[in-house]
Protein backbone atom coordinates (compact mmCIF):
# COMPACT_ATOMS: atom_id res chain seq x y z
CA UNK A 1 0.00 0.00 0.00
CA UNK A 2 1.10 3.56 -0.67
CA UNK A 3 1.29 5.32 2.68
CA UNK A 4 0.20 8.63 1.16
CA UNK A 5 -3.25 7.71 -0.08
CA UNK A 6 -3.82 4.04 0.80
CA UNK A 7 -3.93 3.17 -2.90
CA UNK A 8 -3.02 -0.45 -3.64
CA UNK A 9 0.26 -0.82 -5.52
CA UNK A 10 1.38 -3.48 -7.94
CA UNK A 11 -2.03 -4.43 -9.28
CA UNK A 12 -2.20 -6.19 -12.64
CA UNK A 13 -4.39 -5.70 -15.68
CA UNK A 14 -6.46 -8.42 -17.37
CA UNK A 15 -3.45 -9.26 -19.55
CA UNK A 16 -1.31 -10.03 -16.48
CA UNK A 17 0.86 -6.93 -16.83
CA UNK A 18 1.17 -3.82 -14.67
CA UNK A 19 -2.06 -1.83 -14.53
CA UNK A 20 -1.74 1.46 -16.41
CA UNK A 21 -3.61 4.71 -15.92
CA UNK A 22 -7.17 5.04 -17.25
CA UNK A 23 -7.95 8.77 -17.09
CA UNK A 24 -6.88 11.96 -15.37
CA UNK A 25 -9.38 14.15 -17.27
CA UNK A 26 -11.82 13.44 -15.83
CA UNK A 27 -9.96 11.98 -12.87
CA UNK A 28 -11.28 8.46 -12.35
CA UNK A 29 -10.88 5.39 -10.19
CA UNK A 30 -12.30 4.37 -6.86
CA UNK A 31 -9.30 6.07 -5.23
CA UNK A 32 -9.52 9.03 -7.66
CA UNK A 33 -5.95 8.42 -8.74
CA UNK A 34 -6.62 7.94 -12.46
CA UNK A 35 -6.28 4.14 -12.30
CA UNK A 36 -8.78 1.31 -11.93
CA UNK A 37 -7.16 0.11 -8.70
CA UNK A 38 -9.37 -1.72 -6.25
CA UNK A 39 -9.32 -2.83 -2.65
CA UNK A 40 -11.66 -4.07 0.08
CA UNK A 41 -13.37 -0.67 0.27
CA UNK A 42 -14.41 -0.85 -3.41
CA UNK A 43 -17.53 -2.98 -3.10
CA UNK A 44 -18.62 -2.09 -6.65
CA UNK A 45 -15.38 -3.23 -8.32
CA UNK A 46 -14.72 -0.03 -10.31
CA UNK A 47 -12.17 -1.95 -12.37
CA UNK A 48 -12.99 -1.63 -16.08
CA UNK A 49 -11.41 1.24 -17.97
CA UNK A 50 -14.33 2.00 -20.28
CA UNK A 51 -14.73 4.59 -23.01
CA UNK A 52 -18.11 6.20 -22.59
CA UNK A 53 -20.67 6.31 -25.38
CA UNK A 54 -23.97 8.15 -25.51
CA UNK A 55 -25.70 4.76 -25.81
CA UNK A 56 -24.04 3.41 -22.67
CA UNK A 57 -24.61 6.62 -20.68
CA UNK A 58 -28.33 6.46 -21.52
CA UNK A 59 -28.39 2.77 -20.53
CA UNK A 60 -26.68 3.49 -17.21
CA UNK A 61 -29.09 6.33 -16.44
CA UNK A 62 -32.08 4.04 -17.15
CA UNK A 63 -30.46 1.43 -14.86
CA UNK A 64 -30.35 3.95 -12.02
CA UNK A 65 -26.79 5.31 -12.24
CA UNK A 66 -26.74 8.71 -13.95
CA UNK A 67 -23.15 9.22 -15.01
CA UNK A 68 -23.84 12.12 -17.36
CA UNK A 69 -25.23 14.74 -14.96
CA UNK A 70 -22.56 16.85 -13.23
CA UNK A 71 -22.56 16.72 -9.43
CA UNK A 72 -20.12 19.48 -8.43
CA UNK A 73 -20.78 18.92 -4.72
CA UNK A 74 -18.98 15.57 -5.14
CA UNK A 75 -16.38 16.86 -7.59
CA UNK A 76 -18.04 14.88 -10.40
CA UNK A 77 -18.07 16.67 -13.77
CA UNK A 78 -20.54 14.34 -15.49
CA UNK A 79 -19.32 12.08 -18.26
CA UNK A 80 -19.62 12.57 -22.01
CA UNK A 81 -19.12 10.43 -25.08
CA UNK A 82 -15.40 9.65 -25.37
CA UNK A 83 -14.52 10.07 -21.68
CA UNK A 84 -12.64 7.20 -20.07
CA UNK A 85 -13.92 6.04 -16.70
CA UNK A 86 -13.32 3.20 -14.23
CA UNK A 87 -16.64 1.46 -14.51
CA UNK A 88 -18.18 -1.13 -12.21
CA UNK A 89 -17.56 -4.57 -13.67
CA UNK A 90 -21.13 -5.72 -12.99
CA UNK A 91 -22.59 -2.66 -14.78
CA UNK A 92 -20.37 -3.28 -17.81
CA UNK A 93 -21.47 -6.92 -17.90
CA UNK A 94 -25.11 -5.86 -17.61
CA UNK A 95 -24.61 -3.43 -20.51
CA UNK A 96 -22.85 -6.11 -22.56
CA UNK A 97 -25.79 -8.45 -22.11
CA UNK A 98 -28.10 -5.60 -23.20
CA UNK A 99 -25.97 -4.97 -26.30
CA UNK A 100 -24.61 -1.55 -25.33
CA UNK A 101 -21.33 -2.17 -23.51
CA UNK A 102 -18.74 0.55 -24.01
CA UNK A 103 -15.29 -0.21 -25.42
CA UNK A 104 -12.56 -1.03 -22.91
CA UNK A 105 -8.82 -0.45 -22.55
CA UNK A 106 -7.45 -3.84 -21.50
CA UNK A 107 -4.11 -2.44 -20.30
CA UNK A 108 -5.98 -0.20 -17.83
CA UNK A 109 -8.62 -2.79 -16.77
CA UNK A 110 -7.88 -4.51 -13.46
CA UNK A 111 -7.40 -8.30 -13.44
CA UNK A 112 -10.03 -8.73 -10.69
CA UNK A 113 -12.59 -7.84 -13.37
CA UNK A 114 -12.23 -11.46 -14.53
CA UNK A 115 -14.22 -12.51 -11.44
CA UNK A 116 -17.28 -11.03 -13.19
CA UNK A 117 -16.50 -10.65 -16.90
CA UNK A 118 -14.82 -13.03 -19.32
CA UNK A 119 -11.55 -12.08 -20.95
CA UNK A 120 -13.01 -13.03 -24.35
CA UNK A 121 -15.92 -10.60 -23.88
CA UNK A 122 -13.53 -7.85 -22.79
CA UNK A 123 -11.26 -8.53 -25.77
CA UNK A 124 -14.28 -8.38 -28.10
CA UNK A 125 -14.88 -4.80 -26.84
CA UNK A 126 -11.24 -3.78 -26.65
CA UNK A 127 -9.67 -0.71 -28.24
CA UNK A 128 -6.22 -2.16 -27.49
CA UNK A 129 -6.25 -4.36 -30.57
CA UNK A 130 -5.96 -7.59 -28.55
Amino acid sequence: MDGGNSRPEGQKNVLGRALVSCSHDPITGFFRDGCCHTGPQDQGLHTICAIMTDDFLAFSKRAGNDLSTPMPQFGFPGLRDGDQWCLCAARWEQARQAGCAPKVRLAATNIVTLQICSLNDLKAHSVDGK
